[in-house]
């Protein structure tokens, strides 16, 4: 920092006519300019991360591919192979850094407000228009509007709502991680959870959520090491070829991890040893999913901000396409031209639905006002 001379550098004078010095301007002192350097970090440590709103951006962009193959991935065994590859780690990534941004949740008077009007509040209103979307355009007169049986995708929302309600739990035991897994592995061997509230995803995802609680900002730098990097490529190539294998033997709903082993048929103990097997499977291709993610800023990491969006819109998209029967008229789509094409028209409406004209436009409902709704704070009233 520049500092003041201490003396000025003048001429002498004749000590007769000697004059007082002209009193100096006051320039900043170390004290007085410790202010002006505190409040740097400080607004540097709000500056939102380039690296995971690229990860939310490329994962979220993975989803909504994944949800386009689904109804025409029939007959290509390659397609359904790279389908197993992505859902094996989309969603756990997309869970671990929810996680991860859950871990200051205390049940404080703000957050939970910010909790209600960024979760609870949008969960009603999409379950709505989602059920609403499928009574009329897929013209089912029976489908009925229920907030306790999540429709389609809304599922993450309430399963977000009970995870980061739990997080002071999950934050006090000792060895959260173990606990959580016990509690997937009996959900996968118990038929009677039934579909209230999804709660089979609820149980048998918590421990990707708990994960993320657990993790600290070097963590992350460990995964982005050049080590890490180079070893995931074989490990993709290697998973890779044993979806290709097993591709025609797995049922897909063991990814979904929306029903337990009794309910597909399965010996019950697989269920247990399903939920560890996919646990480590999904570990490793989400560490290395997020080894490879760019850790500056790039053309789309704006749009990592607006990801709850693209989540909560495309699939209208999907079931919209799916409703009115546009993939049965068009066979071709299953074939490997199709494939691609599906493939970048749902990459890029999702894009489009993360920007921020759509975030601003959205922001009623995926971020609402609600001030009247809630009490004052003691110190404000």
């Amino acid at each position: 920092m520049f500092q003041a001379p201490s003396v000025f550098t003048r001429a002498p004078l004749p000590p007769a006519t000697r004059e007082p010095e002209p009193r100096r301007e006051q320039t900043p002192t170390p004290t007085n300019a410790a202010p002006a350097r505190t409040e740097a970090p400080a607004k540097a440590a709000k500056r939102r991360d380039p690296y995971f709103d690229n990860v939310k951006y490329l994962a979220i962009v993975l989803v909504a591919v994944a949800h386009a193959w689904e109804p025409v991935m029939d007959g290509s065994r390659a397609t359904r192979a790279l389908y197993m590859i992505v859902y094996t780690f989309h969603m756990p990534a997309f869970i671990l850094i929810s996680g991860y941004f859950s871990r200051t949740f205390d049940m404080s008077s703000p957050k939970v407000k910010r909790l209600i009007t960024g979760v609870a509040v949008p969960y009603v209103l999409f379950e709505t228009a989602y059920s609403l979307f499928k009574r009329y355009v897929d013209d089912s007169p029976d489908t009925s509007i229920t907030l306790v049986d999540p429709l389609f995708l809304t599922w993450f929302l309430i399963a977000l709502f009970i995870w980061r309600v739990t997080t002071p739990i999950w934050l006090t035991l000792r060895h959260p991680l173990p606990v959580a897994l016990a509690i997937a592995m009996l959900a996968s061997v118990s038929p009677d959870i039934g579909d209230d509230l999804d709660l089979q995803r609820v149980f048998q995802f918590l421990p990707f959520f708990v994960l993320g609680l657990l993790m600290k900002p070097e963590h992350f730098q460990l995964i982005r090491r050049r080590e890490v990097r180079l070893l995931a490529l074989p490990l993709f190539a290697g998973a890779l070829l044993f979806a290709y294998w097993i591709a025609p033997r797995m049922q897909l709903g063991w990814l979904y991890r929306a029903n337990s082993a009794q309910e597909m048929d399965a010996p019950w103990w697989s269920g247990a040893v399903m939920s560890l097997a996919l646990f480590g499977c999904a570990l490793a291709l989400t560490i290395s999913f997020l080894a490879w993610v760019p850790r500056r800023n790039m053309w789309f990491t704006a749009l990592g901000a607006g990801t709850i969006c693209g989540y909560l819109l495309h699939g209208f998209l999907i079931k919209g396409a799916v409703y009115t029967g546009l993939f049965d008229r068009h066979t071709w789509l299953s074939g490997p031209v199709g494939l691609v094409l599906v493939s970048v028209v749902a990459a890029g409406a999702v894009t489009l639905m993360c920007s921020r004209p759509v975030a601003r436009a959205l922001k009623f409902a995926t971020e609402p006002d609600l001030k009247w709704a809630f009490r004052k704070d003691p110190a404000k009233r």
